[in-house]
């Protein structure tokens, strides 16, 4: 690889024009010289495209909305770079993160994706849902530093060569794009996480909005972690799974206290307890850094996000094991070595 190569930051859009302007600026405000940005618009409705223009960076358009793989897909096959550093709307990387990603693929030759990872602190603090989901991720990946088995597809960077090889991302696929393409680069390369490459998410600010994310991408990735016998990382470890497990438990043992009385409620408690105790670091941060107030605030919302996953997760392997000849025509993953 060149010593200075050029990048291209790609970022593909549906309808966020609340944060593409920030998102822009950011990726045009890099340390790093050698940079073209260029917009993959997904048939946004609003004025994504017209913030995107006046800012005088490349905007290129799906004329019907794909999903975030078609835009990504239609992005890199503009991209004149040797690096391709992809960046969701939603996020604002910080001034280095260029220059720190090409340094990681310029020195480790084998190095198949450089991913980074969110700051604790959302794009824009204005709701609690928004830090809540800002911590629980910044816990997550922070806990996967180095190798990982998946990609954090929100803002990382792969040479052009590696993403000819691998493939484009999978159209077919909606909400477990990254799953795919993690577990197919992987099969074939190194992917690695680092806390030196930062940006600032806007996450989800609705408690419907983020449910609903949490519940289709697990119950569409878990037929393939299945079929894997693989976990992602981040919230699909071992050690939370079975806290996800744990939580549902506990939630059946509390129906079932109106029959079996209070043993029941004694059992729904201790599950509980087990359940929030394998994931407890993510729950001491939030009491650690905020205080007590929004630790339990926290504490109820990622109880609810821990019972989502749980229930969506069951729904997707029962699936998984049901119709195992869906899940092979859905996903076109290679078997990693």
């Amino acid at each position: 690889m060149n010593e200075q190569p050029l990048v291209s930051v790609i970022i593909p859009n549906y309808n966020y024009a609340s944060t593409i302007g920030e998102c822009i600026k950011a990726a045009k405000n890099q340390t790093y010289p050698a940079v073209e940005v260029i917009v993959a618009d997904d048939a946004s409705t609003d004025d994504s495209v017209a913030i995107a223009r006046a800012l005088d960076v490349t905007v290129l358009q799906v004329p019907v909305n794909s999903g975030v793989s078609t835009a990504r897909n239609l992005g890199a096959r503009h991209a004149n770079g040797e690096v391709l550093f992809f960046v969701d709307s939603d996020v604002a990387l910080d001034p280095d993160a260029v220059e720190r990603a090409v340094e990681y693929l310029r020195t480790e030759p084998g190095l198949g994706a450089i991913c980074g990872m969110y700051r604790a602190e959302p794009m824009f603090p204005d709701s609690l849902v928004k830090r809540y989901r800002a911590i629980q991720q910044y816990v997550w990946f922070c806990e996967v530093e180095g190798a990982i088995p998946g990609l954090h597809s929100a803002l990382f960077a792969m040479k052009k060569e590696t993403f000819l090889e691998v493939g484009e991302f999978n159209d077919r696929l909606r909400w477990t794009e990254e799953q795919d393409y993690g577990f197919r680069l992987n099969a074939r390369y190194e992917v690695k996480a680092v806390p030196t490459i930062r940006g600032r998410h806007d996450h989800d600010g609705t408690l419907r909005v983020m449910l609903t994310k949490v519940f289709n991408r697990t119950r569409l990735g878990a037929p393939n972690w299945l079929r894997l016998n693989k976990l992602p990382g981040g919230a699909g470890t071992g050690y939370r799974a079975l806290g996800s497990a744990f939580i549902l438990a506990a939630v059946f043992a509390l129906i079932s206290a109106v029959l079996l009385g209070p043993w029941a409620l004694l059992a729904a408690g201790v599950l509980t307890a087990v359940g929030m105790l394998l994931d407890k670091r993510t729950y001491a941060y939030a009491f650690r850094h905020h205080g007590v107030t929004f630790g339990l605030q926290f504490t109820v919302l990622h109880l609810l996000v821990t019972l989502t996953s749980a229930v969506a997760a069951s729904i997707g392997i029962l699936q998984g094991l049901l119709y195992p000849s869906m899940t092979q025509r859905l996903y076109r993953v290679e078997t990693p070595a």
